[in-house]
């Protein structure tokens, strides 16, 4: 009788013991998904930030948002996403938002600016750029500041600060694109022919570097088309483009000249050189 006792007294004891470990399981295999999950979260959120079609991620972040609205990490991909899909208006709301909250990095405060440069609101851009501490400097600072100094014209601090980004980033296409056309703007086309072409022995594809490089050689009267890697619409385009300079200039037989080839090499149709050699033949 006292063996039976104690035997049902251990296996009562089990059932407590049992259930306790069960309970320990559970929360970590609790946790274990939370984590898995907000690493698939995250993953997510970097593929929309990065290859998602712009517009998908824009309403990806939204409905993200109406789910938990106090997430700033959501703010920021949204804000980001409707910057991708030009935006700025959107944008310029919800960088606002986040700059005004205790969790504002100087980051944030870059990212409202360049919304603002986007928009043409100089004045407001440069007014955020100033509340970040110098000790702050960043690719994205200095090729902010440099823009902002062309803007009003300040030729020297802007080239300073062009050239400061130009050695802080590995991919520096686009501040030598930049550059380069605010050389242009100033005249300056040798020196801009030598940024943009600068530019495109880090990215060989840039179209707009290559379009701008053919207007810095035509502002110096030289026509024919540099030696670069194009494709056959390119080269019908940006002979098109020089013919357009020529003729601006008042080289109107080389402008006839260069629509002619433009025309001829273009591989489908090419409605608007056409119609501007029968403007200038008639």
């Amino acid at each position: 009788m006292r063996q039976s006792i104690l035997i049902a007294l251990c296996l009562a004891g089990t059932v407590p013991l049992s259930a306790c470990q069960q309970g320990v399981s559970r929360a970590k295999a609790d946790k274990a998904v939370a984590e898995v999950a907000a690493v698939d979260q995250a993953n997510l959120n970097d593929v929309m930030l990065t290859v998602a079609d712009p517009t998908e991620a824009v309403t990806y972040f939204k409905n993200a948002l109406t789910v938990d609205p106090t997430r700033i990490d959501l703010k920021r991909g949204l804000a980001k996403s409707l910057v991708r899909a030009n935006l700025f208006t959107e944008a310029n709301t919800i960088l606002t938002e986040i700059v005004a909250s205790p969790q504002a990095t100087d980051n944030d405060r870059l990212a409202l600016a360049d919304v603002m440069i986007r928009s043409n609101d100089w004045a407001k851009a440069e007014a955020v750029l100033n509340t970040i501490p110098p000790t702050v400097e960043t690719y994205e600072r200095y090729r902010l500041e440099a823009m902002v100094a062309d803007s009003k014209k300040d030729w020297k601090k802007a080239d300073s600060f062009y050239e400061i980004a130009t050695g802080m980033t590995t991919k520096p296409q686009g501040v030598l694109n930049n550059w380069g056309y605010s050389k242009l703007t100033r005249g300056d086309g040798a020196g801009a022919e030598k940024l943009f072409v600068q530019a495109l022995t880090y990215d060989p594809t840039m179209f707009t570097a290559k379009n701008n490089l053919v207007l810095a050689r035509a502002t110096q009267h030289k026509y024919d088309l540099p030696v670069i890697t194009m494709t056959q619409d390119e080269r019908s385009q940006l002979l098109y483009t020089a013919a357009l300079a020529a003729i601006k200039q008042g080289d109107v037989n080389q402008g006839k000249r260069l629509l002619h080839e433009a025309i001829d090499t273009s591989p489908v149709y090419f409605e608007a050189a056409s119609r501007s050699l029968a403007a200038l033949e008639n």
